[in-house]
């Protein structure tokens, strides 16, 4: 993500805080799938953490629990409502995804949650082959991504327009085959698109590092 990304968000991080999850349901839905998939050992990445409700709806699920944003203000909301619910094992991390998966060992992690986020990354692909590195051999790796590219109605030259404005941040359109096309590239394996209730645009994808 670019510094224009993260003023954006930082710009937008109190609205963004204050404001209800869009389709509750299918949220409760995705994050149940995920808990599903952890031990009380494991080691979770929250990829695009934003102000860590996910985060800290995994706490009770895993050892420890990693946040990762590029938006200050976001990681300062997310810092704060993890101190207020005496939340001690989520961790939260300041920077670019680029830079920041970097400072991750090999096989260090257990899981890695990627919600809303891969199709706001510049290098999408990259990101994928860096979440393979970081994952131990039979990890998972769990996305939900707005998927343009599924859209009847030509969305990107409107968003181009609304980032002029300074109305929008930067999104890559894709598909759902062409997206888990980059994750089988990248090596995963095993995937599953669940029913979760969400919008026809969006693909929620469960996939596995191979043993």
């Amino acid at each position: 993500m670019t510094t224009a990304n993260a003023a954006f968000w930082d710009e937008l991080a109190e609205r963004y805080a204050a404001k209800p999850v869009e389709l509750p349901d299918a949220f409760e839905r995705k994050i149940a799938i995920t808990q599903a998939r952890m031990t009380p050992q494991s080691v979770v990445l929250d990829i695009g953490c934003g102000t860590g409700s996910l985060a800290l709806r995994l706490a009770d699920h895993g050892a420890q629990i990693h946040g990762l944003d590029v938006s200050g203000e976001m990681i300062r909301i997310a810092r704060q409502k993890t101190a207020a619910a005496s939340v001690d094992n989520v961790q939260f991390h300041l920077g670019p995804c680029d830079e920041r998966l970097a400072a991750f060992d090999t096989g260090s992690l257990d899981g890695i949650c990627a919600y809303s986020i891969l199709h706001l990354l510049g290098d999408r692909q990259a990101a994928l082959q860096e979440i393979y590195r970081l994952l131990k051999p039979g990890g998972f790796f769990i996305s939900s991504t707005v998927c343009l590219g599924e859209s009847k109605i030509p969305m990107l030259p409107l968003i181009t327009v609304m980032r002029w404005l300074g109305k929008a941040p930067m999104v890559k359109s894709v598909t759902k085959a062409a997206l888990v096309a980059e994750m089988a590239e990248a090596g995963f394996v095993d995937f599953q698109q669940p029913e979760v209730g969400a919008k026809a645009t969006t693909a929620f994808i469960v996939a596995t590092k191979p043993l």
